[in-house]
């Protein structure tokens, strides 16, 4: 082989290669989504959400509100959320809108389980207008499946707004703090409250009853 044919080559490979480190991280991302989502005690939330497959990281914090920094001890304004981080290639928004809908009493605006005021009412804040028209589907969806009017759903749906992290000692606490979390869990009657809700689908993901 000449070396023209030679240099021909490897400038052809280098070009590939060149080609491969400019776009693998953009389709590596470009499947990657967010979510914020407030209902309650963000422990539990956090807990649940990050078990489902595809949800990449799932990650506590305060948001909703115009205070700068919010903190544990001072968040007046914000509910506690989180953030899911997930590939659209291994779950949609609407699976986890599904999941989220039956991790909350649907029908409380006054807090959530034995949490109560504004910190821990249910709302689903949306980054787009097309997670804005999924949520609205599931609102109906919900109230099919519950047999109750629209009317009486509480949760409230928003534009997203700056998702401040909580301090790290909230992150990842049912993981870390399982007896303390677990104690806590039964003694708020949160489990108890979602199976008299949504009974079998109580935690669930699965298509909804009357539609997907």
């Amino acid at each position: 082989m000449s070396n023209f044919l030679i240099r021909i080559k490897h400038s052809l490979i280098f070009a590939c290669l060149l080609s491969a480190l400019f776009f693998l991280p953009y389709e590596a991302t470009a499947s990657t989504e967010e979510a914020i989502f407030a209902g309650g005690c963000f422990w539990c939330l956090e807990h649940d959400l990050e078990s489902l497959p595809g949800v990449l990281s799932v990650e506590s914090g305060y948001t909703g509100g115009s205070l700068d920094s919010p903190t544990y001890r001072q968040h007046d304004g914000h509910q506690e959320a989180v953030l899911v981080r997930f590939d659209t290639s291994q779950i949609e928004y609407k699976k986890l809108l599904r999941a989220y809908w039956r991790n909350v009493d649907p029908f409380d605006d006054g807090g959530q389980f034995c949490d109560r005021g504004d910190s821990y009412r249910p709302v689903i804040f949306t980054q787009s207008d097309l997670q804005a028209a999924h949520v609205t589907s599931s609102f109906d969806a919900a109230s099919m499946e519950l047999a109750k009017s629209l009317g009486s759903l509480k949760v409230e749906q928003r534009e997203a707004a700056t998702f401040w992290p909580a301090e790290s000692y909230h992150q990842d606490f049912a993981e870390l703090n399982n007896f303390k979390y677990s104690y806590y869990r039964l003694a708020c009657g949160r489990d108890r409250r979602l199976d008299e809700v949504w009974g079998d689908k109580a935690r669930q993901a699965e298509a909804w009853g009357s539609q997907d």
